[in-house]
C-alpha cells in the first residue's frame, strides 16, 4: 500500500529499493530555505544494512504489512530451529540467524511471535522477559552491600550477567531478552 512520506511512522516496514526496510528513527524537517521533509533511518530485515534516506513531502513509499503469528518453539537441530503453529499446528523451521543473540533464552514450549511477509518469516519476537535461575554467582562481599554494585553470575542456559550483590546461587531472576540484563528477582 502506498503511503505518504509524511505518514513514515518508526516501526514501519517499507518496501524501497526491491528489500525490506524497518523504521528505526523519522525526523520532520522544515528547512528555512526549500520544501520540508522527512529524514529516516531503516535498518534492512534481511541484511542488517543501515540507511538515511530523505524524502519530499510530495513522495510516497510503499508500506508493507505483516501478520504475526504465535508459535511454539519445539527444539534447536543445530542451526535449525523448529517451531509449530499454534492455530494450525503447522511446522516451520527457521534459521539460527533469524532469531540474533536472543537464541540462547529459547527453552522448549516457549511462545514466540513469528512476523511473516508475503507468507515468508522475517522475524522472530521472544517474549520481553524470561525467569532463570543464578547457576554460579560469587558471594556477597561484606561492606559492599550498602552501595549499588553489581557482580557477575551465570544463568541456567550458560549467560553470563551482572546482578545485584544479593542474589545467590539458587536464586530464580527475571532477566529481559533484548539485553542478557538482570530485571528483577523473581516472586
Amino acid at each position: 500500500m502506498k503511503i505518504n512520506s509524511n505518514d513514515i511512522r518508526l516501526g514501519n516496514v517499507l518496501d524501497y529499493s526491491g528489500k525490506l526496510w524497518i523504521v528505526t528513527k523519522t525526523q520532520h524537517v522544515q528547512p528555512g530555505k526549500g520544501g520540508a521533509f522527512m529524514q529516516v533511518e531503516m535498518k534492512e530485515l534481511n541484511g542488517g544494512t543501515k540507511l538515511n534516506e530523505r524524502f519530499r513531502a510530495a513522495d510516497t513509499v510503499e508500506k508493507v504489512f505483516l501478520e504475526e503469528v504465535e508459535y511454539q518453539f519445539l527444539y534447536q537441530d543445530g542451526e535449525t530451529l523448529h517451531f509449530m503453529n499454534q492455530a494450525t499446528f503447522d511446522q516451520v523451521q527457521l534459521s539460527v540467524d533469524l532469531v540474533g543473540d536472543s537464541v540462547v533464552f529459547l527453552s522448549d514450549g516457549m511462545i514466540v511471535k513469528i512476523c511473516l511477509c508475503e507468507g515468508k518469516p522475517i522475524s522472530v519476537s521472544l517474549p520481553q522477559t524470561v525467569v532463570l535461575e543464578i547457576i554460579e554467582a560469587e558471594p556477597v562481599v561484606k561492606g559492599q552491600t550498602a552501595a549499588s554494585s553489581y557482580k557477575p553470575a551465570v544463568l541456567s542456559n550458560g549467560v553470563r550477567i551482572m546482578v545485584p550483590q544479593h542474589v545467590e546461587t539458587g536464586t530464580r531472576v527475571v532477566v529481559d531478552t533484548s539485553d542478557a540484563s538482570y530485571v528483577e528477582r523473581s516472586k
